[in-house]
C-alpha cells in the first residue's frame, strides 16, 4: 500500500495550496517572492511529500497534505521533507545502541526494544502520518528515551518493574495547539527506564521555562 506522503496528487490539491499560499502572502506571512517561488512549485508537484516543504511553516497546513497526515509546525524555519525520507517502524538494540533522529516519516505505530542496550527515539523533525502516534517501547536492563519537541502533545502509560517509565522534566515550555500531533508512549521498562522528554528543535538554545507560581 502506497505510504499517503507518496500518493500522487490531482489538479485540486495543487489550486486548493495555491490558494492557501495566496492566502498566506496577504496575510504578511511570505512575502510575493516567496510566494512566486512557492507557487510555481506547487503547480509542478507531483506527490504530497512535494508540497508539504511548501505550507509546514505556516498555520493550518492541513490543506496541503493527504487526509490524516499531519504535519508539526516549524517556527521560525520551513521544513524540508525529501519525498525518500525513511520511515522506521522499530528500533531495537541488544547489548547496543540504536537512533531514529532528523527527517524521518512516522507510522502510526514504533516499536522499541532494548536488552541491555539504548535506544534513541527522537521525533522532534519527524513528520507524523496519523495524528496520533503510539511508540511501544519496552526496555529490559536498558534505556530508551523518547525525545519530542515544544508543539507536541505526549501521554506516558508504561508502567516500570523495578525500574521507572515516566516523562522526565522538560528543557522547553510546551507550545501546544489544536494542531498538535499526538504521542502515546506505552510498555515496560524491567530493571531498566523508558524516558519522555521535551527539548528545542535541533540547533535552537534552550528556552527559559516559566517558573511555577
Amino acid at each position: 500500500m502506497t505510504e499517503p506522503h507518496q500518493q500522487r496528487i490531482s489538479d485540486d490539491d495543487r489550486h486548493r495550496t495555491a490558494e492557501f499560499l495566496r492566502k498566506a502572502a496577504g496575510e504578511g506571512r511570505i512575502d510575493l517572492d516567496e510566494l512566486d517561488e512557492r507557487l510555481e512549485a506547487a503547480y509542478a508537484a507531483k506527490v504530497y511529500a512535494d508540497l508539504v516543504p511548501l505550507v509546514a511553516d505556516l498555520p493550518g497546513a492541513e490543506p496541503a497534505v493527504p487526509p490524516g497526515m499531519v504535519v508539526a509546525p516549524r517556527p521560525g524555519t520551513a521544513a524540508q521533507v525529501p519525498v525518500d525520507a525513511p520511515t522506521y517502524s522499530t528500533s531495537i538494540a541488544v547489548m547496543s545502541g540504536a537512533d531514529r533522529k532528523g527527517v524521518w516519516l512516522v507510522p502510526p505505530s514504533h516499536t522499541s526494544f532494548t536488552l541491555m542496550g539504548g535506544v534513541n527515539v527522537d521525533l522532534r523533525e519527524a513528520v507524523f502520518t496519523t495524528p496520533e502516534v503510539v511508540i511501544n517501547a519496552n526496555a529490559v536492563m536498558g534505556g530508551i528515551d523518547v525525545i519530542v519537541n515544544a508543539w507536541t502533545r505526549v501521554t506516558v502509560e508504561g508502567i516500570g518493574i523495578m525500574g521507572a517509565f515516566e516523562e522526565g522534566r522538560a528543557k522547553v515550555e510546551p507550545e501546544l495547539g489544536p494542531s498538535s500531533p499526538h504521542v502515546r508512549v506505552r510498555g515496560i521498562a524491567l530493571m531498566g527506564a523508558v524516558t519522555v522528554v521535551r527539548k528545542p528543535m535541533p540547533g535552537e538554545k534552550r528556552k527559559r521555562l516559566r517558573r511555577a507560581e
